[in-house]
C-alpha cells in the first residue's frame, strides 16, 4: 500500500514539473512584438517627437556601430528632412528600402 502511495504521489509531482516546465518553454518561444512606440521614446531624449542622428546612434559603442547606425538612419528618415518621425520609426519594416520622397 506505501509502495502505490508513493508511486502515485511521485506520478502526480512529475507531472506538475513536466507541465510547469512545458509552460515556460512556451513562454519563451511566444515572442512579444517590440513596442517601436516605447522605444522612440527611449531614443527621443529631448522628447521633442523626431530623433536626431545624434539620439538614434547615441547607443553605438564602435565604428562598425556607428556606419550601420548611419545607414539606417537614411532608410528610415523616408522623406530625407534629417531626423526621424515616431510616425517613420513605427512604420520601418528591416529589410526596407528607403523611399525617394515625391
Amino acid at each position: 500500500m506505501k509502495k502505490l502511495v508513493l508511486a502515485a504521489l511521485t506520478t502526480a509531482f512529475v507531472s506538475t514539473l513536466c507541465f510547469s516546465v512545458d509552460a515556460a518553454d512556451e513562454k519563451k518561444k511566444e515572442k512579444k512584438p517590440m513596442d517601436r512606440s516605447a522605444v522612440f521614446g527611449k531614443l527621443d531624449k529631448n522628447s521633442d517627437g523626431k530623433l536626431s542622428k545624434e539620439e538614434f546612434s547615441a547607443r553605438a559603442k564602435n565604428d562598425e556601430a556607428k556606419e550601420r547606425s548611419t545607414k539606417a538612419f537614411a532608410r528610415i528618415d523616408k522623406d530625407g528632412d534629417g531626423s526621424i518621425s515616431k510616425e517613420e520609426f513605427i512604420s520601418f519594416k528591416p529589410g526596407q528600402k528607403k523611399k525617394k520622397p515625391e
